[in-house]
This record gives structure tokens, C-alpha cells and sequence, in this order.
């Protein structure tokens, strides 16, 4: 089954790269983030995707969120999709953009795919099969960094378009820390390769922004912990899909924001 959605995945990643690769509009929600056609267009694919798979389970999706919580708060079992995660990003056509696919039970993302398609890399992988990969060509298994012993040496990772004040005071505590900026989940990504040790973030996100690089993350050996209490992030849990502050790292970081 889970070819199978990554097949999805990248079926709507093609989409949206015909998209790209022209001229396209832009539109605003309610809340005044950015909607293409490429959002709409990917959501489409991969909503018809799910359902034609032979297990049957609900889909939330941003271009479909209105499902209300009386419903939602029932599901034990679900697909939590971002069609185009990086939208600001698609716009920009800096290539940092992501589609993302996350099978969640009981609040817990066992599985997810990422794909970025003007990169040619998908991820995939988590805690249901044991073991997380980064595909080009072929799969590579991927694991998260061992961390430094001392206080220099740390890669942390943060928001392309959103950097904010309280990301730059997390990353005082280091002595002089590499910053690699990243759009999208792609910044969870990195943790789970290995290419950067930390990525807290400091700001509002959806809970279809993190699930399915979340559980590629928790294969790869990491983790995604609420920065106030250092508990897994969860999903589904109430009306409200907003996450708290939350950080990427691997499992032997301390919750703590000190090192």
C-alpha cells in the first residue's frame, strides 16, 4: 500500500511541476496565505488516489479542512495530506516545496512520504516499517547526525521565509552554529539525513505541515517533541490543528532548548 501512495504522491508532484514550469495565478484564503491552481490541482489527485486504495480510510487535507471536529474527533485511523506544503516557496520557484502524504493512528504518524519534484527527491519511511529512506534513483536508507560532544559544531536549521526573533535567541546558546535556511518539510527532512542536527520551530504551523515528515523523521531515529514539555507532537487531538512550538532532533537530544 504504501508504494502505492508514494506513487500518489509523485503523480501530484508531476502535476504540480506543469504547473511550475508556466505561468499560473494566485489567490488568497481567508487567512490571506497563498493558493495556486498547483494546490488545488494536487489535492484533487491525490484525495482520488486514497480512495481507490483497497484500504479504506478518511482523508484530511488543507484544500479540505472543513471536515468538522464531531466527525474528525472519531478517527483512530487516517491519511493527514498537504497537497503543496511551500507554497510561498512554489511562488518564489526556488524548487522548495513539498507534497505530503502521512498515515497516522491513534495520533501517531507511523508513515509518511515526502516528495519534492523540481528537486527530483522523495522521502519515505517511519516507525511502521522501521526504517526511513531518501530516494533519487534509487533508495538509501537514512539516518539522523550523531550530535556534537561540545557546544561548536551544531547545523541548525531554519524557515526560508519565516526566521523570527525567537529562532535567532535559540540559536545564541550555540557557539557560532552553521544556519542552513530550507522551505517547506524539507527542514524536517534534513534532520532525518543527517545534513543538520536541530530544527526548532519557533513560529505557527498545521498539523498537515509536519505529520508525514514527522514520521520519516521518527524512522530515521529522531524525534518531533512540543518545545515547552518535550512530549511527541500529536495528532488529531482536538478541534484546533494549529501545532505548538515544536523541535526536530534526534532521539538522544535532551528536550530541553539547551544542549
Amino acid at each position: 500500500m504504501y508504494e502505492q501512495v508514494i506513487a500518489i504522491a509523485s503523480a501530484a508532484g508531476d502535476e504540480i511541476m506543469g504547473v511550475y514550469q508556466r505561468d499560473f495565478g494566485i489567490e488568497h484564503k481567508a487567512d490571506n496565505s497563498p493558493l495556486t491552481e498547483a494546490d488545488l490541482a494536487a489535492h484533487a489527485i491525490i484525495e482520488n488516489g486514497l480512495r481507490s486504495l483497497s484500504v479504506k480510510l478518511p482523508v484530511l487535507s488543507e484544500e479540505s479542512a472543513d471536515i468538522d471536529w464531531g466527525t474528525r474527533k472519531d478517527w483512530s485511523e487516517y491519511w493527514l495530506v498537504d497537497p503543496l506544503d511551500g507554497t510561498k516557496e512554489f511562488i518564489k520557484k526556488n524548487g522548495e516545496f513539498t507534497v505530503n502524504i502521512a498515515h497516522i493512528i491513534d495520533g501517531v504518524p507511523v508513515w509518511g512520504v515526502v516528495v519534492a519534484p523540481a528537486l527530483g527527491v522523495t522521502y519515505h519511511g517511519g516507525t511502521a516499517i522501521g526504517k526511513s529512506f531518501k530516494r533519487d534513483i534509487d533508495d538509501k536508507v537514512i539516518e539522523v547526525a550523531d550530535l556534537p560532544v561540545e557546544n561548536t559544531g551544531w547545523c541548525i536549521v531554519g524557515s526560508r521565509s519565516h526566521q523570527s526573533d525567537e529562532f535567532l535567541e535559540f540559536v545564541r546558546q550555540f557557539d557560532n552554529p552553521a544556519i542552513t535556511s530550507m522551505g517547506s518539510s524539507l527542514k524536517i527532512c534534513l534532520v532525518a539525513t543527517g545534513e543538520a542536527h536541530l530544527y526548532p520551530r519557533l513560529g505557527l504551523t498545521s498539523e498537515w505541515d509536519t505529520a508525514a515528515a514527522h514520521a520519516v523523521l521518527n524512522g530515521a531515529g529522531g524525534k518531533l517533541v512540543v518545545m515547552d514539555s518535550g512530549k511527541p507532537l500529536a495528532y488529531n487531538q482536538e478541534e484546533n490543528i494549529l501545532n505548538p512550538f515544536f523541535l526536530a532532533a534526534p532521539l538522544n537530544y535532551k528536550a530541553s532548548p539547551s544542549p
